[in-house]
């Protein structure tokens, strides 16, 4: 990992993103122009047992968007993000978080957890979600258009005793639900009636961030119990409760109780607004959590680093305002 002690930008945050950001080729274009990222994928391929660069290349699409499969994807991915910004010369960030899964690259990038433990480690934690719930019983869906209150009474009035909660808190007016699948069924239904503009289920294998998921953080608490974290490096605002903790024991109680609480996404954007952060680098494929700043506070700058070019520009604007 790179010295992280020098060459820090405290205006600078890095945010990760989760599960919706995988796509087939997402690495292509940075792989034409850095080794390291094909480097990133055959060591986690080592490591998983079969070719990670093949999957993520060739696919097929529904071997990809396996939560067992998106999540190892995802780190390889945003990690070599990370690898190409330091190999570039970019300036270390004050801050970093992760959208739900993103919160585990950004422990890496981060220093807490060694990458290819933390390869072996989502591999797990994507089997234990994907086995929490058999296939078809759980969903999750995208409401657009509602606040919180709503939204969150919605779910109160679907789950008729299922499960169905708001998992993801994404931005205003954009809140992720999530629970049985007859119960997220009758939310997007009470949400149409209560005036959400769109209120659509998401392609996911596993419906994070509710109840459902208890026997996955069961599974992964037993887990991190021996994953060797060491000191972070750079502060990391965790999901659950928009606060810092470098200490070992902390990092692995955020992470447990992710599994079944709700992404506060809104409350860490604002977290980082409020502590001096003006620009923020979406280190990772895709650009869905740079629309979500957007929506959230429109005096940051956020923009993804898909290509060479994203990369230089970032970079040499970063310089720019420094000096």
């Amino acid at each position: 990992m790179p010295d992280f002690h020098n060459n820090v930008d405290p205006g600078l945050g890095f945010i990760f993103p989760g599960q919706g950001s995988q796509a087939l080729g997402m690495m292509d274009d940075l792989a034409r122009d850095f080794d390291c990222v094909r480097s990133r994928f055959e060591s986690a391929s080592s490591v998983l047992g079969f070719d990670l660069w093949q999957l993520v290349s060739d696919g097929p699409v529904e071997a990809l968007n396996l939560t067992k499969n998106t999540q190892p994807a995802l780190l390889a991915a945003s990690v070599a993000c990370w690898d190409v910004w330091q190999q570039c010369g970019g300036p270390r960030p004050a801050l970093m978080a992760g959208h739900s899964f993103g919160e585990y690259s950004a422990l890496v990038c981060a220093g807490a957890i060694d990458y290819l433990d933390a390869v072996a480690l989502v591999a797990d934690r994507g089997r234990y979600m994907q086995g929490a719930v058999p296939a078809g019983e759980g969903a999750m869906a995208a409401l657009l258009g509602l606040d919180v209150d709503t939204a969150t009474a919605v779910c109160a009035d679907a789950a008729e005793g299922d499960v169905c909660a708001c998992a993801n808190l994404n931005a205003p007016g954009q809140i992720v639900i999530a629970g049985s699948a007859a119960a997220v069924q009758r939310g997007c239904a009470l949400a149409r009636e209560r005036g959400a503009k769109k209120a659509m289920q998401l392609q996911v294998s596993a419906p994070a961030h509710c109840e459902l998921m208890r026997p996955a953080a069961g599974e992964l608490s037993a887990r991190l119990a021996g994953v060797k974290l060491a000191p972070v490096q750079i502060d990391i605002v965790h999901n659950v409760d928009v606060s810092i903790s470098g200490a070992a024991d902390d990092i692995r109680d955020a992470l447990v109780r992710q599994m079944c609480s709700p992404v506060r996404w809104s409350e860490t954007i604002e977290y980082f607004a409020a502590h001096a952060v003006t620009e923020l680098v979406e280190c990772g494929p895709g650009r869905v959590l740079s629309a979500l700043v957007r929506r959230i506070d429109k005096t940051l700058v956020s923009s993804p680093i898909g290509d060479k070019d994203a990369v230089e520009t970032r970079i040499e604007a970063l310089k720019g305002a420094s000096v």
